[in-house]
């Protein structure tokens, strides 16, 4: 930054600064006329953040807590002509945190923190507009930090989600199953697990491709999400590899579900459009089951 002039020696006006809107004020006019105005080249960084200064776009753009050549994609906000920026870095007497950095060559005018208060002290008019201006900047941020972590969210699922089939996946699994059983222990209730590994999958691979492997495998899924309550969880950890956990279901009502399921499996129809459609899917089922006080298994 380098100081061009100051704010009584410039074009713009008072009343060009949304700040002082209604503080027509011929003193309030005259603590700004010392003020520097300094110029800021595109790229450049504002400030260093050592000092609490309010800073107020007379030309140019700035923009806040992104980096200027990601064009605010990534959620950086704009301050045009007019605007002001840095009032949380006076009115917290902390230094300025959030990166400012000019999107084109700009010029600032600079009001220190003894300025900025003294102002608020004589004007009535100033201090309601910085009031609404730091609740239209929280109410901002807010919304911001909510969309991202909306998105966090979203990519957290899926990052436990698996890409092909929809079930989750080892990630998730990993992560669950230990509080699942943990939970059951505690509760006093059980858990049962029905693991599935499709038959012979890599000869269905050499004879009818991956293209076809990976429909199958999309069927079996399907068969498997499909055969479940809304309190049960599928998931595939491995290629072929696809496990069924069921809270609060004994170890006989889980090898029901299993047969249940082995059925549904059999039936599912890969390429249902096909004058002759794929070969059914079938696969090996195993059925443990963690029940209060002891564990019990049984294989199919």
């Amino acid at each position: 930054m380098e100081q061009i002039c100051t704010f009584g020696a410039c074009s713009t006006t008072i009343d060009d600064l949304q700040l002082f809107r209604g503080a027509a004020d011929p003193y309030v006019a005259s603590m700004l006329t010392n003020c520097p105005v300094v110029s800021v080249a595109c790229g450049e960084r504002v400030d260093d953040g050592s000092r609490e200064r309010l800073f107020i776009v007379l030309s140019g753009q700035l923009e806040i807590g992104a980096d200027a050549r990601s064009g605010g994609e990534d959620g950086g906000t704009r301050i045009l002509p007019g605007e002001s920026a840095g009032e949380q870095a006076v009115i917290d007497d902390s230094a300025e945190l959030a990166t400012m950095t000019a999107l084109e060559d700009s010029e600032l005018l600079v009001i220190d923190s003894v300025t900025v208060w003294a102002l608020m002290e004589r004007s009535h008019a100033l201090s309601l507009n910085l009031l609404r201006l730091l609740s239209f900047r929280i109410r901002a941020a807010n919304a911001l930090a909510q969309r991202r972590q909306k998105l966090g969210n979203f990519y957290r699922q899926l990052s436990l989600n698996d890409a092909l089939t929809g079930l989750y996946n080892r990630a998730w699994l990993n992560d669950m199953l230990p509080k699942l059983a943990a939970r059951a222990a505690q509760d006093g209730g059980s858990l049962s697990l029905v693991m599935v590994d499709l038959d012979h999958f890599k000869r269905f691979n050499d004879t009818h491709g991956h293209v076809a492997g990976d429909a199958a495998l999309i069927a079996a899924a399907s068969a498997l999400r499909d055969g479940l309550r809304p309190s049960d969880f599928a998931v595939r950890y491995g290629g072929e590899e696809m496990m069924v956990i069921l809270p609060g279901t004994s170890l006989d009502q889980a090898v029901m579900v299993a047969q249940r399921l082995c059925e549904s499996l059999r039936e599912a129809v890969v390429f249902a459009d096909m004058c002759l459609p794929l070969p059914h899917v079938t696969g090996s089922f195993g059925v443990a089951s963690l029940a209060p006080g002891a564990g019990e298994r049984a294989l199919m």
